[in-house]
């Protein structure tokens, strides 16, 4: 699978409060519609699905809360293409996919919204790896 496009179509934030304290944070996606794409631009014998998600950040006690939409274009082998649209009339896709494509909305919206929360001084919804002083042996 390859990644051909990816673009956000919508973004909300609502920011409550100020009050961090006991702040439970919470994140969600979904996958809303799978389809075939077509392109004029882009000649493959891999077939091209869209794929449009949602992507949700809640920190919880009535703080804020994201929700980010938008879309990603993959190409797929035809044969693979044929199987995730026939399981998606169930609203079911085969796991190695879901997992590509959820991966790239987590990589790609976290990136977003940790701009976006620096901007709107909250706290972000991922840890950042930090230095801690080494203990002293005795």
């Amino acid at each position: 699978m390859k990644l051909i496009g990816f673009n956000f179509t919508k973004m909300n934030l609502e920011k409550k409060s100020d009050n961090l304290k006991d702040l439970k944070l919470s994140t969600g996606m979904d996958i809303i519609n799978v389809q075939e794409a077509k392109s004029d631009f882009f000649k493959s014998s891999e077939e091209l699905l869209a794929v449009k998600f949602e992507y949700n950040i809640n920190y919880e006690k009535d703080v804020a809360s994201f929700q980010f939409y938008g879309n990603i274009v993959v190409a797929v082998e035809s044969k693979q293409a044929k199987e995730i649209l026939k399981q998606w009339k169930e609203k079911k896709l085969p796991d190695d996919f879901k997992l590509n494509i959820f991966n790239i909305i987590l990589r790609k919206s976290s990136l977003k919204a940790l701009q976006i929360e620096e901007e709107f001084n909250l706290p972000p919804h991922i840890p950042f790896p930090s230095f801690k002083a080494e203990e002293k042996k005795k």
